[in-house]
């Protein structure tokens, strides 16, 4: 297939998507319109940054919202290793060994969450890497070299829209479209960009708390969450609205990210 010409269908699709939302085309779109196409069962997208806290930008269902939220907390997962590589991770079933000891708390948590399969396509044009696209199936399933070809066309959609929109590659919200606005159409999973300010600001508060850096800031409050089995955006709330205080002496867990590299590269 002409490379154009697949561009060019896949932002007719993602067109299509927007057009039944009523809602100008963004990020959302890309994700239920590769959903529509391709042989998965729900997509989100994660804005991601090397010196700031990544955050899910969108998902379009529940299972997919939890693995995006999944990924940032535990600091792993194909998301995390698509975005530290720059390179697309395929994962047709987490069930297998290998993901299993590279991805030793995430791949179990996955499919409790209702994930088998998980496949992650960084966004990027250039040296400009915003994000990382995910698709998940709930049954074992395998991309063709067509459909991974379709996929990264709609990861580069994703990465256009966010560049119009005027997005820095440190990952400020991109889609406006939020729950919680006066469109009787909102989806819940709409923009869970609205995480980022909170999940910023925690971190802030945490640096100034502990004394400590951001990334260590944020380690913290991730650690904070997986120690406690919840999402990092609830641990961003608690510790904005001064519920939470983490004391000063308190050790993060050891939860950073395992070396990135290919699943298939681990002996």
């Amino acid at each position: 297939m002409i490379p154009g010409s697949r561009s060019a269908r896949i932002q007719a699709l993602v067109a299509e998507q927007a057009a039944l939302r009523g809602a100008r085309v963004g990020v959302l779109d890309v994700c239920t319109a590769a959903v529509a196409a391709l042989p998965v069962g729900g997509a989100g997208m994660s804005a991601m940054s090397r010196d700031r806290a990544s955050h899910p930008l969108c998902s379009t269902d529940s299972v997919s919202q939890h693995l995006e939220e999944l990924q940032l907390t535990l600091g792993e997962g194909p998301c995390v290793d698509a975005y530290a590589l720059g390179s697309t991770v395929l994962c047709p079933d987490l069930l297998a060994g290998e993901l299993q000891r590279h991805w030793t708390v995430f791949a179990d948590a996955a499919l409790e969450a209702g994930a088998r399969a998980v496949f992650a396509f960084p966004l990027r044009i250039g040296a400009v890497s915003p994000g990382v696209l995910d698709l998940y199936s709930s049954s074992s399933v395998e991309l063709d070299a067509e459909e991974v070809a379709d996929a990264m066309a709609f990861a580069d959609a994703a990465t256009s829209i966010l560049l119009d929109a005027r997005i820095s590659e440190t990952g400020v919200p991109f889609d406006t479209h939020a729950a919680g606005t006066d469109r009787p159409d909102a989806s819940p999973f709409d923009d869970l960009g609205g995480y980022r300010a909170e999940i910023d600001q925690a971190t802030g508060i945490l640096m100034v708390q502990l004394d400590v850096g951001f990334e260590e800031a944020f380690i913290r409050l991730r650690a904070h969450a997986y120690a406690r089995g919840t999402r990092i955006s609830v641990v961003a709330a608690d510790v904005v609205a001064h519920r939470l205080r983490l004391p000063p002496d308190t050790a993060p867990s050891d939860i950073r990210p395992p070396e990135t590299r290919p699943p298939d590269e681990e002996s």
